[in-house]
C-alpha cells in the first residue's frame, strides 16, 4: 500500500473518543485524516466538508466513523508520522 504524506500539524483537532485521538480536514482536496488512538493515521479521500463537520458534532466519534466513513472513501495510510504528544 503507498503511503501519504501528513496533513500540517496545526490544524487537528482533538476529539473525545475511545478510538479516534485526532482528526484533521483538508477542504481544498476532501481529504479526511484521523489519526486512531493506535497512533495509526489515515486519510480517507473525496469526504464532503458536511462529513467531517457531522463527525465532530457526533456524540459517539467511533460510531459515526464506523457507520459513515470506514469503508466508504478510499484511504491510504500515513507513514513517518508522530502527532500525538
Amino acid at each position: 500500500m503507498p503511503s501519504a504524506l501528513p496533513l500540517p500539524l496545526s490544524s487537528f483537532n482533538a476529539v473525545g473518543s475511545s478510538s479516534v485521538a485526532k482528526v484533521t480536514y483538508d477542504s481544498g482536496q476532501a481529504i479526511l485524516q484521523v489519526e486512531f488512538r493506535d497512533r495509526t493515521v489515515y486519510q480517507y479521500v473525496g469526504v464532503p466538508a458536511t462529513t467531517y463537520q457531522d463527525l465532530r458534532n457526533a456524540g459517539s466519534k467511533g460510531a459515526y466513523f464506523n457507520q459513515h466513513i470506514r469503508n466508504r472513501f478510499a484511504h491510504i495510510q500515513v507513514t513517518s508520522y508522530n502527532c500525538l504528544d
